[in-house]
């Protein structure tokens, strides 16, 4: 998958994608103000009781790491933590109306993740290193959105909601190492998150970020694993900008 092209890229361009994402919004707040009160977009989307798009979107996840009691009588790990690394995702999105101010949210999604574990040993002649753990994910989020009162074709929205997941790469992973920390091919996630609806003639854009957090312990404990059997529990986290295209 380029492991290294694609950790550079994105650690690259990450300030970037954030920076083009406000200045979209700032753009495109500035041209629904300054359209005419007479004329709404966002007229002939409300009489849509549904309608799809795609969505492309940054991510950034990581573990959060509980420590077993081994992790005290160990003595060659003195840290183990969870870092953040880039990813990014490609998307559906089904929305279906409920009333007027409500939405039910279906997007399925295929997301390239990076999460990485490092280690710092117990005395300063000791060697740091880490585990960097890459996924491919199939991603099912559904999400319940509440919608603000438009004003001049733009209006402010939260999600909330679940999601599975279930990571295709995970078997390839497992035979190409035997001495890393094996993660658990599919976790639930719950997501919360704000965005802008901005409606133009022809489609409706929407930058948005949401935040995950996992349910669930998604470490396989292996006590034969040095680096597992210091650990008892990993849980995923994640926060993804995601740019909406629907209509």
């Amino acid at each position: 998958m380029g492991r290294t092209h694609l950790r550079n890229m994105f650690s690259l361009y990450s300030k970037q994608v954030i920076l083009a994402l406000v200045l979209c919004c700032s753009f495109g707040s500035a041209d629904a103000q300054a359209k005419n009160k007479g004329t709404y977009n966002f007229l002939s989307f409300e009489q849509k009781p549904y309608y799809f798009g795609i969505t492309l979107g940054y991510n950034t996840s990581n573990f959060k790491v509980f420590h077993s009691d081994k992790f005290i009588l160990n003595d060659s790990i003195a840290l183990s933590q969870g870092v953040r690394g880039p990813g990014f995702n490609l998307g559906i999105v089904t929305n279906l109306k409920i009333g007027k101010y409500f939405d039910f949210r279906f997007l399925p999604t295929l997301s390239f993740i990076e999460r990485n574990l490092n280690y710092e040993g117990t005395n300063t002649n000791s060697v740091s290193f880490g585990q960097r753990v890459e996924g491919v994910l199939v991603e099912t989020p559904f999400h319940i959105r509440y919608k603000s009162e438009v004003f001049n074709d733009l209006r402010m929205f939260v999600i909330a909601g679940v999601k599975y997941s279930f990571d295709v790469a995970s078997d390839s992973r497992v035979r190409q190492a035997d001495e890393l920390v094996k993660i658990a091919p599919t976790d639930f996630a719950f997501e919360f998150g704000a965005g802008v609806q901005m409606f133009f003639p022809y489609f409706i854009f929407s930058p948005e970020i949401k935040f995950s957090h996992g349910l669930g312990n998604v470490l396989i404990y292996d006590n034969n694993l040095e680096r597992s059997n210091v650990l008892e529990k990993l849980v995923s986290r994640g926060l993804t900008i995601s740019l909406h295209f629907e209509g």
